[in-house]
């Protein structure tokens, strides 16, 4: 692949992690993706691996002045997840409080969106995949999987292509078995290990859930 990236689009990344999850077909697995990225990417292990599919709604709080650089996340139920070197990025109190608001307000929009009236599906008692198209800082992972954690799953699994070494530190301690299929030295974003790394819109997640 031309530079060694090591995926050319979200799909051939999808299709590489349901050859790695096979061993959960049959058990009625639930898999779980942040959208809006790892939506498409959800449908496609789903559908290997004969499972439902749900979307999990957490939403990155940005530092002040780069909203990619997260300084944590919050959850569906308002848990908000800070990390280490927020106030060093410059998220006071005030800030995260703020920041805290106005993702929530997002996540409702993608729920009224994405749900269409129904109910998020119950992962008690079940073995639940959580997807992400990557994991930069990996806070964002950290809220998704505490969030489901609390909701007494029988095996939480965390899936992602390609995450930076510290973020899978991160995430280990949350997960029953993390599977990520590459974690370079050197890390500068997410989409540097995509040939084509597109924004996913809504309409893509809403046609990945039906």
């Amino acid at each position: 692949m031309p530079g060694d990236v090591p995926f050319a689009h979200r799909a051939q990344a999808a299709r590489r992690l349901a050859e790695r999850l096979c061993d959960y077909r049959g058990t009625d697995p639930l898999v779980l993706a942040i959208p809006r990225g790892a939506a498409p990417m959800g449908r496609i292990i789903a559908d290997a691996l004969q499972a439902d599919l749900d979307v999990l709604l957490v939403r990155k709080l940005g530092a002040p002045g780069n909203p990619e650089w997260a300084v944590g996340a919050v959850d569906e139920n308002g848990i908000m997840h800070v990390a280490d070197h927020a106030l060093l990025a410059g998220a006071d109190r005030s800030y995260l409080r703020h920041e805290r608001v106005r993702q929530l307000e997002r996540i409702r929009e993608q729920r009224r969106l994405y749900g269409h009236g129904r109910a998020p599906i119950d992962p008690r008692g079940r073995v639940v995949i959580v997807v992400d198209d990557g994991l930069a800082t990996g806070q964002t992972m950290v809220a998704a999987l505490a969030a489901v954690r609390r909701q007494g799953p029988a095996r939480v699994v965390c899936a992602v292509p390609v995450a930076a070494r510290e973020a899978l530190a991160r995430v280990r301690t949350l997960a029953d078995e993390v599977i990520c299929l590459h974690a370079p030295e050197h890390f500068d974003g997410v989409g540097q290990f995509y040939l084509r790394f597109g924004q996913v819109t809504d309409e893509e997640v809403i046609d990945a859930l039906r």
